[in-house]
């Protein structure tokens, strides 16, 4: 029998909403160095698919993951973050 496997959901900020049906939506995150022990942030801009164009730029919104769409776009995206 096949499981389902959980999808990872992510919460960020939209950057970028100049193209059809994708958004760019920047993810990040708080590391902790081993060593020296500081707190460092990390970013990533992920392609999110947005079939509707119903996000636009500064949102908060949470992206999950999902088929590959294209080249580079494997993340849509489910609502507006609280």
């Amino acid at each position: 029998m096949n499981k389902l496997k959980k999808k990872r959901k992510l919460t960020g900020k939209i950057v970028s909403d100049k193209m059809d049906k994708t958004r760019v939506v920047e993810v990040s995150q708080l590391k902790k160095h081993p060593k020296y022990l500081k707190y460092y942030r990390i970013s990533r801009r992920l392609k999110a698919h947005d079939p509707e164009n119903k996000y636009h730029l500064g949102e908060k919104v949470v992206i999950e993951e999902t088929r590959p769409i294209s080249k580079e776009k494997h993340w849509r995206i489910i609502g507006l973050s609280n």
